[in-house]
């Protein structure tokens, strides 16, 4: 059984990697403003699309559920993609700042370096979300169920810890192909934004790409916070959301923790770990 002061000084290990990545935001914040903005414009011209349904049909509809449809899916995608991409360039990171090294070698748990990672890509990525959705009610002004609100952040808080493993995962290919990685994360991201129906029902998708909609965790998330959002709550509504959630979040963690220390331990084995290209 691990001593009360080791586990208190791995917490305190946590915090000072949040802290590290928060000073890192700091430093950059020109390239924080400029990818913020983007996201902003990025979820409003998706958005945007509601309002001209009726002038492109031809014909008078009621825009206001797509509106708010596409709203609930941007918003979601956005906290979604900034909470793994930020998790998945971790690696990225060290090595752009030269201290993969001195951080692997660190006298921490693995499992303290993953939290600490994850700790602060959850709260990036609420932060980042949080801007992007006053810009999205001052201009369009989307309408939902606000008894809606709380199951909703409870669907979207369980299955943050599914997306956590997932990019947990990813974080590993940096340490395997030091080349292009990276880039292969964003490979990643964007096969998520295809499969789990960020501003589509997956029901249009053809019926093999269906089939990887159910194993992406971001289905679920938006199925979920659309149904609690805009129609009447229910516990079964819950129930299809979370219970998916919980069992990928359950087998995805744990198996991004072993493939991160697998990647790790070949990295330095093959003299990848400092290699930046």
């Amino acid at each position: 059984m691990i001593a009360a002061p080791a586990i208190w000084r791995e917490v305190r290990a946590s915090y000072a990697l949040v802290e590290r990545n928060v000073n890192l935001s700091k430093r950059y914040w020109g390239w924080e403003v400029a990818f913020l903005v983007y996201t902003i414009a990025q979820s409003l011209s998706v958005v945007f699309i509601a309002k001209a349904v009726p002038s492109v049909s031809g014909h008078h509809i009621d825009v206001g559920r797509v509106l708010t449809y596409l709203a609930i899916g941007s918003l979601t995608w956005s906290y979604m993609a900034s909470l793994f991409m930020c998790i998945a360039e971790s690696i990225q990171w060290e090595r752009w700042e030269g201290t993969i090294e001195y951080t692997l070698m660190a006298p921490i748990t693995r499992l303290t370096y993953i939290l600490g990672a994850c700790l602060f890509a959850v709260i990036y990525g609420l932060v980042r979300t949080v801007v992007v959705l006053i810009a999205i009610v001052i201009l369009v002004h989307p309408a939902a169920n606000a008894a809606g609100f709380g199951p909703a952040a409870l669907i979207v808080v369980v299955g943050s810890v599914s997306f956590v493993g997932i990019g947990i995962m990813a974080a590993t290919l940096p340490l395997l192909f030091t080349e292009k990685g990276a880039q292969m994360t964003y490979v990643i991201e964007a096969c998520l934004l295809l499969v789990s129906g960020v501003y589509f029902p997956v029901t249009v998708l053809p019926g093999w790409l269906q089939i990887f909609s159910h194993i992406s965790p971001a289905t679920y998330i938006l199925q979920g916070t659309r149904t609690v959002l805009l129609n009447h709550i229910s516990g079964n509504a819950l129930a299809h959301a979370l219970i998916p959630l919980a069992i990928i979040g359950l087998v995805s963690v744990p198996m991004g923790v072993w493939l991160f220390a697998t990647a790790e331990n070949y990295a330095k084995r093959t003299g990848r770990l400092k290699r930046s290209g």
